[in-house]
């Protein structure tokens, strides 16, 4: 590994840092979006693991300081981002899940009595997640790119954006709430014996749901959030 990973920095900076580190964060249950601010070292005592271990995992990794275009980008630009890429993946794979999960549960889940719980909290991480994409779509980003190219703060029906952003932050951890419960109840996506090919891509889509969520809001939360409450701070000093 060509960098020192810093056991005081927090979950949240070496990801925007080495994003290859977040898959290894996530496998190893340490939440670097919803609880990105904690230092390295305290979120692996807290999950009772050996720090060691842990370094060394990371030491498997390419993780090296990488140049991430999202990491500096504007706030206005970090918006067109995350549409185009997160929620545009979003509003593809939650239909598309449903459909499996639906399939999945109605052949095997006499025989596997958690998918009928995995249907159920899947239900209400979409009923969840639909419509903060569109709060997002149609409110939030539209005034994050209003304020962007102003130069002083605009008149917001809402006052500060720090109100609907606390609202997003609290759907979000809502989210994370619901995809740990599904990482439990799929024990961690392992497919049972006699799964099929249905039942695999479900987990399989499952898994790809919680990592590209967990990189989606932790972009929002510990980079896109920040730098706008800063520059409603300072509109003049915002970049656009």
């Amino acid at each position: 590994m060509t960098t020192t990973i810093d056991v005081n920095d927090s979950l949240a900076d070496l990801v925007t840092a080495r994003p290859g580190l977040a898959a290894r964060l996530d496998r190893l249950g340490l939440d670097y979006c919803c609880g990105g601010q904690r230092r390295l070292g305290d979120a692996v005592a807290e999950a009772g693991l050996d720090l060691g271990d842990v370094l060394d995992e990371f030491a498997s990794a390419d993780v090296a300081a990488e140049a991430v275009d999202w990491a500096d980008m504007s706030p206005a630009a970090l918006v067109d981002h995350l549409e185009a890429t997160h929620h545009t993946y979003l509003h593809d794979a939650l239909p598309r899940l449903q459909g499996l999960v639906d399939k999945v549960t109605s052949v095997h889940g006499e025989r596997h009595p958690e998918l009928g719980e995995v249907r159920v909290v899947f239900a209400d991480l979409r009923a969840d997640l639909e419509p903060h994409l569109m709060k997002e779509e149609r409110i939030l980003f539209p005034m994050i790119r209003e304020l962007a190219a102003a130069t002083e703060a605009p008149a917001f029906h809402c006052g500060s954006l720090a109100n609907p952003i606390k609202v997003m932050l609290a759907e979000h951890d809502t989210a994370g709430d619901l995809l740990a419960r599904l990482r439990t109840l799929t024990a961690g996506y392992a497919v049972p014996d006699d799964g099929c090919a249905s039942y695999r891509a479900l987990y399989d889509g499952l898994a790809e749901l919680e990592a590209d969520t967990h990189l989606h809001v932790h972009k929002e939360n510990n980079v896109l959030f920040p730098a706008v409450l800063a520059t409603e701070r300072n509109p003049a000093g915002g970049a656009s």
